[in-house]
C-alpha cells in the first residue's frame, strides 16, 4: 500500500457532507510509486494524461433547481500528486447542495481545487447529458487479443519475464485486451479495465502479452501505477520508435480512472467504451 493512503477516506466510514468542502480532497503524491518502478520525477519516460470522468456531478441554480451533468477532468500525468478516489467523490458529493450560479462557474471552482490538490493546471469540462449521449460509445483500435489460447498459473504479481518478442521482426501495430483486472491497494475492490497497446518496434508475441495482463488480476495498485508498470516493461523489451499504452476502467462510485501513457506527446480522445 502507498504509504500515504493510509491516512486517505479509502475503507473507511465517511461523513456524507453536502456543502461545499474542498478540504476533502486527498492528494497522494506520486513519487513513491515512480522510485518503486525505478523512475525518477525529473526524467519521466512518458508524456500522458490521467482522465477522469464523473457521472454523478450535480449542483444547483440560484433558483435552489438542481443541475445534474457529466464531468471531465485531464490530469498531468507528471503532477505532483494523484487525487484519492474516494475523496475526488466525497468532495464532488459536497457540491450537491451548493449553489453555482452556472456551469462556467462550478468550472471555474473545480480548476481551482483540482488543481492545487493535483499540484499542477487541471482542465476540467461539463457537458450536459444530451451531450454526452450523442457521443455514444466507441470500440477500442486495433486487434483484440482476447481470444487466444492461454494458460495461467500466476494471478498475484505481474512478471515482466512472461512478455516475449522477436528481436528480429519489427512491427507497427496496436493491439488491446478486456482482461485486465487489479485490485485497490487499501480496500481490495477489484478494478476492471481494458488496456490498448499501440507501437513500432520489435514484434511482440500477443499471447505472452495476454498471459502478462492477466497477472495483474489479483495484484493491489492504482490504476496509474498499473498502465505505468506496463508501458515500462514493454518499453524495455520492444525498445520501440513510439509506443502507448492506455487503460479504460470501468467507474466505481461514479467516477471512471483512464490513465494515458506514451513516449511521445499525444492528443488522446476521451471516448467511453461498452462498459464504461
Amino acid at each position: 500500500m502507498h504509504p500515504a493512503a493510509e491516512h486517505s477516506p479509502l475503507g473507511k466510514s465517511s461523513e456524507y457532507i453536502a456543502t461545499y468542502t474542498p478540504s476533502l480532497l486527498f492528494p497522494i503524491p506520486r513519487l513513491a510509486k515512480w522510485a518503486e518502478l525505478g523512475v525518477s520525477g525529473d526524467a519521466l519516460p512518458w508524456q500522458g494524461v490521467d482522465f477522469w470522468n464523473c457521472f454523478e456531478l450535480s449542483w444547483l441554480l440560484p433558483s435552489g433547481k438542481p443541475v445534474v451533468a457529466i464531468g471531465e477532468f485531464a490530469i498531468p500525468c507528471d503532477s505532483p500528486n494523484i487525487i484519492e478516489s474516494k475523496s475526488f467523490k466525497l468532495y464532488l458529493n459536497s457540491l450537491n447542495q451548493t449553489v453555482f450560479a452556472s456551469a462556467a462557474e462550478l468550472q471555474a471552482c473545480l480548476v481551482k481545487d483540482l488543481s492545487a490538490a493535483a499540484g499542477k493546471p487541471v482542465a476540467v469540462k461539463i457537458s450536459t447529458l444530451a451531450e454526452v449521449e450523442a457521443q455514444g460509445v466507441t470500440a477500442l483500435p486495433g486487434q483484440c487479443i482476447d481470444a487466444l489460447d492461454v494458460s495461467i498459473s500466476n494471478y498475484e504479481q505481474p512478471q515482466s519475464e512472461l512478455l516475449r518478442c522477436s528481436a528480429q521482426r519489427m512491427v507497427e501495430e496496436t493491439v488491446h485486451s478486456h482482461l485486465l483486472k487489479s485490485n485497490c491497494p487499501v480496500t481490495g475492490q477489484p478494478d476492471w479495465g481494458s488496456v490498448v497497446v499501440a507501437y513500432k518496434g520489435r514484434a511482440l508475441d500477443h499471447a505472452s502479452l495476454l498471459t502478462y495482463l492477466i497477472s495483474f488480476r489479483q495484484h493491489a495498485d492504482f490504476h496509474e501505477q498499473c498502465v505505468e508498470r506496463i508501458y515500462l516493461d514493454l518499453k524495455n523489451l520492444l525498445q520501440p520508435e513510439h509506443l502507448t499504452v492506455y487503460a479504460r476502467y470501468v467507474r466505481r462510485g461514479g467516477l471512471d480512472i483512464n490513465p494515458y501513457r506514451s513516449t511521445g506527446v499525444i492528443n488522446p480522445q476521451n471516448l467511453r467504451l461498452v462498459r464504461q
